[in-house]
């Protein structure tokens, strides 16, 4: 069945490699995926533990749905403490490791303690070995995968690994997995090189009964002729995300020369359809149909030939806006270079942009640089800080640290132009204009963040009797809702509402754009009660769905409070309350977020979600999610 895969765990100390049968009870409070992982974290990792030590855990999973016949089932998620932040460290990925581990046995891993060299694990029907790595040791994420095909002789193996950022300990080093796939953000990437845990591959012929086959492909075909047909689906499949970029820059709703700016002007080659034109196809993941991802050649510089596959609306961000550059060649290098070396695309770009206003304003000088030249738009600095940072040489070993211990170690007033929440790098988006996305920024529980709570639909200016029937389902809400994204009345819902269906799409491990997120039309909590029935055959009600979701989030914010988050963490760094965005169209132009309504919007964002007024879930919060006895250690 599809409800039998095992949770492992794994000590690269001792060797010593334990399975276990995961209980009824456990997956009806947290499904899988993401949820349960936030359960092991919360169980698995002491308080107050350095994260690049042994006693931090690597955790993996496949999400519930994951290689069923579910609509994109591919999700795979990684976690552990994160050390860029220190709070909850957590990312997802897409491709094809996740059906794979399913098919090999295994739901979740917890892998625990440091290997005293490099090792990889291989997991294959219900077996798991510890192999060395020496030789992988060095090797770029592409290179590494298909070296262990090689080793394993069979092609066919999946693996997720890290390329030299996570072995020299970069903290927003990322997982990587086929040529494109990255489980960004929060640096579990060094959690791994600290481990001296090159990879893990997966290769399984344990297929997966599903509950209901007939049912379940019916019911399937349904919900892809829903995802496909909608608007959304049908730019993807032709720009992929890179199309969000496009309208936000005309808008005037993206951070430009770090956070000077709000559009980039003069940009013609990198809007999305000029850089269409560098691409020989599209790729998708496991049971995806919109295939948003896609296919390039290099055609021009030292990099000329070199395939690879993107660049997402974050590369375009961190290799064009946030830079000041107008080249689509820089951004494909860069996209590229960040997919070797195993880099979050969005922290590299973040920290690039930083340092070249430092650099403006005298507080880096090229004595500081080693003569390198981080004046805006410079292409070729942005390439070569890309290798210092991977490489941590120079510079680029104190851009490696992250927003707060980078400005630490430079100083001199430095940090007041580090845009981060929480210690992690903002997307290259503008939120000053939409409250929404600014307080989703300023409460997400693993730093500044767009995949864990941003109502994007709240950009479409969607009837307001529409947007009840979205945020009023599975659960009622009769607070006021308006569809102009510059108010500030009933966001604070939405931002909760978009949390708790992304922490369920997580737990299934099914990808957010088959749900809404940025489709208002897409599947939600009613579709998911018959997805998991027919492959699992589970029952479980939408308002049940949402309590896993509530569930899960909230266990996130009680690992930050035990590692030290309060109110003061959830804000925003000050430009957004005091400098106006100068740029875009009159919509958006000299807009900014008011302090007084954004505290009232934070107030009742955690009055709504059930915490206190300094953002500590209320007991009798914990007691209705079934939390108030953690950690329990039932698993």
């Amino acid at each position: 069945m599809s409800m039998n895969r095992k949770i492992a765990y794994i000590n690269l100390t001792t060797r010593e490699i334990k399975t276990e049968n995961i209980p009824e009870k456990i997956r009806r409070l947290y499904l899988g995926g993401r949820g349960l992982d936030n359960y092991l974290l919360y169980n698995h990792v002491s308080p107050n533990i350095d994260p690049l030590s042994s006693e931090n855990v690597a955790i993996i999973s496949a999400g519930l749905l994951v290689g069923t016949l579910a609509s994109a089932s591919s999700r795979t998620h990684v976690a552990a403490k994160s050390p860029l932040t220190g709070f909850i460290g957590s990312a997802n990925v897409g491709g094809f490791f996740g059906p794979e581990m399913r098919q090999a046995g295994f739901d979740h891993l917890v892998i625990k303690g440091k290997s005293e060299k490099p090792v990889y694990l291989y997991l294959n029907n219900g077996k798991i070995e510890i192999r060395d790595a020496s030789n992988l040791w060095g090797k770029d994420s592409c290179l590494t995968q298909t070296m262990i095909q090689k080793e394993l002789n069979d092609t066919d193996v999946k693996s997720l690994c890290i390329g030299q950022a996570g072995e020299n300990l970069v903290r927003y080093a990322c997982i990587r997995t086929s040529v494109k796939n990255a489980a960004g953000r929060t640096g579990i990437g060094a959690v791994w090189g600290s481990k001296n845990l090159k990879a893990v591959a997966a290769k399984g012929t344990m297929n997966i009964k599903i509950a209901h086959a007939m049912e379940a492909l019916e019911y399937n075909k349904k919900i892809i002729d829903q995802i496909v047909s909608a608007k959304v689906s049908k730019t993807m499949q032709k720009l992929g995300t890179l199309f969000i970029w496009g309208a936000t820059n005309s808008t005037g709703l993206v951070r430009t020369r770090n956070f000077q700016l709000n559009q980039l002007t003069n940009a013609d080659d990198v809007e999305p359809e000029s850089i269409e034109e560098e691409l020989v196809g599209t790729a998708g993941c496991f049971g995806c149909q919109i295939h948003c991802r896609g296919k390039y050649i290099i055609k021009h510089g030292k990099y000329k030939g070199t395939y690879d596959e993107g660049p997402e609306y974050t590369s375009l961000g961190a290799f064009a806006s946030e830079v000041g550059c107008t080249s689509k060649n820089t951004v494909l290098v860069g996209n590229h270079l960040v997919n070797y070396y195993g880099l979050d695309t969005l922290e590299t770009g973040s920290m690039i942009s930083w340092a070249m206003e430092l650099y403006e304003k005298g507080i880096l000088t090229k004595k500081d640089t080693n003569g390198l030249d981080l004046t805006w738009g410079n292409d070729e600095t942005v390439i070569k800080l890309i290798h210092m940072i991977a490489n941590r040489e120079g510079l680029g070993d104190i851009l490696a640290e992250g927003p707060i211990r980078a400005a630490d170690i430079i100083g001199k007033d430095s940090l007041k132009y580090q845009i981060h929440v929480k210690g992690m790098s903002n997307l290259h988006s503008d939120e000053r204009p939409t409250p929404a996305l600014a307080l989703n920024v300023a409460v997400s529980s693993r730093g500044s963040d767009h995949l864990r709570g941003r109502p994007a639909i709240d950009l479409y200016h969607l009837p307001e009797k529409f947007l009840k029937k979205i945020y009023g389902n599975p659960v009622p809400y009769d607070g006021p809702l308006t569809s102009d994204y510059r108010d500030y009345e009933g966001k604070p819902w939405q931002v909760i509402w978009q949390e708790i269906c992304y922490e369920a799409v997580d737990c299934l491990g099914i990808c957010k754009f088959h749900t809404v997120f940025l489709g208002p039309n897409m599947p939600a909590f009613d579709e998911w009660t018959k997805l998991i029935y027919f492959n699992t055959g589970m029952e479980f009600t939408a308002k049940e769905i949402w309590d896993v979701g509530d569930r899960g989030y909230t266990m996130e914010r009680l690992f930050n409070i035990r590692e030290g988050l309060n109110r003061s963490h959830d804000n925003l760094v000050d430009p957004y309350f005091d400098e106006p965005v100068p740029l875009g169209l009159p919509v958006v132009r000299g807009k900014f977020i008011d302090r007084d309504k954004f505290k009232i919007m934070l107030d009742q964002y955690y009055e709504l979600h059930g915490w206190d007024e300094n953002g500590v879930p209320k007991p009798e919060t914990l007691e209705k999610l079934s939390l108030n006895n953690e950690p329990s250690g039932l698993l």
